[in-house]
């Protein structure tokens, strides 16, 4: 379907220019984010793709990655596009939709044939020279720094639609794909850390009336984590069973959080048996559909009012979903204990501050897509598994990695 709510890109360079120039300040302000370090190497590979056509595909598990990606071109000496969330432009009364605009966002809407947004993008692709920053999990984002949600195909077979566009316009063209992870850490001393960790942790203690003496780190977040699962049990009726573990109940609780809003808010062909990830990306559909005025004959779409409080509803069980033991337990180390805790100030505050961290950009070989070409002709479908494939295997070995550098805070039998 043609999406009329369709926003396209309108780099404005007044805005591209003040953003260059404030970037620095931006990030800090919003994400608290004190740098973006990227190799002298890897800045050299980048200037070298500057005249190439250019996939940038990155891992997605905040919404700092695209003001990553806009320094990164800078380090380029170019510019990129962006395809945004239809809902991100109407962020803060729209100023921050008219804002990515301006630097060379455009909408897609989820969930839906968005014809309006992929011919944008191929039309980018297709251009000598255009470069769009794609994030092959999708939305929402991922949550986990050290994981990677299931990647969708979507990027790879817009890779080779733009791919064919362009040859028709030149035979030699080619289309490079840049597989990008972005590992964020946190800045400060270890002690520094460790006593915001505690006090943090400990004002969630003192509000939910739990002791943390004779605990560790993890044993003091699993006691926030298991009082904040049975405030939200009692919440929706649901009684556990001894033989029940965190886990389970964590999951258990995220599925009747997104039960009860797909029945509140009516979605059609609702299956109680879908992943949970795959239930919210179908209600944050229903809800951008809602929100941008798609013509609704069949009266399938919640109200506004609804749509509004189910967008809210969401985000606990978006907070729920990024909640795994084994995740933490595995490797507490700073980052993932910090992941925790803003979950768990969300559901019990509604709020969280993002604390002190820097940017590390880390890139697999770029590749071209015309490698992939003639098999493409051949069987379409399996050769865009192939390279999504391929994508994902190549950033979750960067991901990887980086996650061998990581180490424990905590000496696994400190007690608090």
């Amino acid at each position: 379907m043609s999406i009329e709510s369709f926003i396209p890109p309108k780099q404005n360079f007044p805005t591209l220019w003040f953003t260059d120039l404030s970037l620095p300040i931006l990030i800090k302000t919003i994400h608290n984010l004190d740098d973006i370090v990227v190799r002298a190497e890897d800045i050299l590979m980048l200037r070298s793709l500057k005249d190439e056509r250019l996939i940038y595909a990155s891992n997605h598990p905040t919404t700092k990655e695209p003001p990553v990606a806009y320094h990164v071109a800078n380090l380029m000496n170019t510019r990129f596009f962006y395809m945004a969330a239809r809902e991100v432009f109407d962020w803060g009364m729209g100023f921050v939709g008219d804002f990515i605009q301006s630097i060379g966002a455009f909408s897609v809407l989820a969930g839906t044939t968005d014809r309006d947004s992929l011919k944008t993008a191929r039309s980018i692709l297709a251009s000598p020279a255009g470069k769009l920053v794609l994030f092959p999990e999708g939305e929402p984002t991922g949550a986990e720094n050290d994981n990677l949600l299931p990647f969708q195909p979507g990027v790879s077979q817009l890779g080779f639609w733009a791919l064919e566009d362009a040859k028709k316009v030149s035979d030699d063209a080619d289309i490079v794909v840049l597989p990008s992870y972005v590992k964020y850490r946190m800045k400060g001393s270890i002690d520094s850390i460790k006593r915001d960790i505690d006090h943090s942790i400990e004002v969630m203690e003192n509000t939910l009336g739990i002791s943390k003496t004779g605990k560790n780190i993890t044993h003091r977040l699993l006691s926030v984590g298991k009082k904040l699962v049975e405030r939200a049990e009692k919440e929706f009726g649901i009684t556990p069973k001894e033989s029940e573990s965190f886990d389970y109940r964590i999951g258990h609780l995220r599925h009747a959080i997104l039960n009860d809003i797909a029945e509140k808010i009516d979605i059609r062909k609702w299956d109680e048996k879908d992943h949970a990830i795959d239930k919210l990306r179908k209600i944050l559909t229903t809800i951008e559909l809602t929100n941008v005025g798609i013509p609704d004959p069949k009266n399938e779409l919640p109200t506004i009012d609804a749509a509004r409080w189910a967008r809210l509803a969401c985000q606990r069980a978006y907070d729920f979903i990024a909640i795994k033991v084994d995740y933490l337990t595995s490797l507490p180390s700073a980052e993932r204990i910090y992941e925790w805790i803003y979950r768990f100030e969300n559901e019990l505050f509604g709020r969280t501050n993002p604390r002190a961290n820097i940017a590390y950009v880390h890139y697999a070989t770029p590749f071209k897509l015309s490698e992939y070409l003639e098999e493409y002709k051949k069987d379409k479908k399996k050769t865009v598994e192939k390279m999504t494939l391929r994508l994902r295997s190549d950033i979750e070995k960067l991901l990887e990695k980086e996650k061998s550098l990581s180490k424990e805070l905590y000496e696994s039998d400190f007690l608090f």
